[in-house]
């Protein structure tokens, strides 16, 4: 295997990312460096996926203050508060995002009275710790997931969660990526993923860039697929899972889990602590973002649909707890029942 995607660049405190908008025709990094370049990334997707935003969202504040050269460190609180309060409205439903900038936030409130170096200095390394703590989850992600994958498998796959999405390994693909470094033969169905086709753009290029087999297909073909019975399991990522297990993920993984407990397949979702959300008790609770309608009636710049038409373009939809087999963290495998299991396992 190559050596895995970064998709976040932090170096002599510069911050780029790989614009996920141009794959799979084109590998660009572009700079963040300011509160409009943050936002723009996140809600254009040029990065995207939980864990990503997470990351991404703590070295923007870092890369902001410092571009906005504050006189002292009164106004680069002032800038960092401001700046966390638009990027949390980028994304409602990836809990990641919330998560990592209240984790910079506390710092950068801890060391109110230090000098504006000691601040700039501490927000960037809890970013680094945010950066290197879910780079190291998602490969323990990956170590765990690899024990429920025997020799040969076959694993079907929705939307994006790999090394793009998160911490370099993936959380999705992290016990595939694992299981091909042991030496074990893994096929991958990959689901297109509409409207945006991030399973096409993005799954199917990081696999084949790893040299891992992967076999692409329509999002209503899943079914037929494992009625044939060419899949052994699925395997989703996740940007909120509730208190009681109910899982927030791309629009489409609610299907899947239908389709999956019908043909009796596991339905796996891997997922680091950050994604957890123990203050939501259900799937009710999780805000589900509506996105621009014209990524659904256009596609390649060309009108698809009336210009007329209703539509209704949901990112995200609720994967009910009953409809899934475990969760896959970097603390262990969660087995139902999972509110009770989840909170003795992720809650510590």
């Amino acid at each position: 295997m190559k050596s895995h995607l970064k998709s976040i660049i932090w170096e002599n405190r510069k911050l780029h990312i790989i614009d996920q908008t141009l794959l799979p025709t084109s590998l660009t990094s572009i700079p963040i460096d300011t509160l409009e370049d943050a936002e723009e990334a996140i809600k254009l997707l040029k990065i995207r996926g939980a864990p990503a935003l997470g990351i991404f969202a703590g070295f923007a504040l870092v890369a902001i203050v410092i571009n906005k050269k504050p006189k002292d460190i009164s106004e680069a609180i002032e800038i960092l508060n401001f700046s966390a309060s638009v990027i949390k409205k980028t994304r409602p439903t990836a809990v990641n995002l919330f998560w990592a900038i209240d984790r910079i936030l506390k710092v950068a409130h801890g060391s109110f009275h230090k000098s504006l170096d000691s601040l700039i200095f501490e927000i960037e390394q809890e970013a680094l710790n945010i950066y290197q703590e879910e780079i190291t989850a998602c490969k323990q992600i990956g170590i765990y997931g690899n024990t429920l994958i025997t020799n040969p498998t076959t694993v079907l796959t929705h939307c994006n969660a790999g090394a793009l999405a998160t911490g370099e390994y993936g959380t999705a693909l992290s016990p595939i990526y694992i299981a091909a470094e042991e030496g074990k033969k893994v096929h991958v169905f990959a689901d297109e993923t509409r409207p945006l086709l991030q399973g096409a753009r993005l799954t199917t290029w990081e696999l084949k860039y790893a040299g891992i087999p992967v076999t692409l297909i329509c999002d209503n073909m899943a079914g037929h697929v494992m009625k044939l019975k060419k899949v052994d399991m699925v395997i989703i990522g996740a940007d909120r899972i509730a208190k009681n297990g109910d899982t927030a993920n791309k629009i489409g993984t609610y299907s899947l889990s239908i389709l999956a407990k019908y043909h009796g397949i596991p339905f796996y979702v891997s997922a680091p602590s950050s994604t957890f959300d123990l203050n939501t008790s259900d799937g009710t609770q999780i805000p589900i973002e509506e996105r621009n309608p014209e990524e659904i009636s256009f596609f390649n710049n060309k009108r698809n649909a009336p210009e007329d038409v209703l539509i209704y373009n949901p990112a995200f939809d609720i994967t009910p707890a009953e409809n899934i087999t475990a969760f896959i963290t970097e603390k262990g495998i969660i087995y139902p029942p999972f509110e009770e299991n989840i909170a003795n396992i992720i809650g510590k």
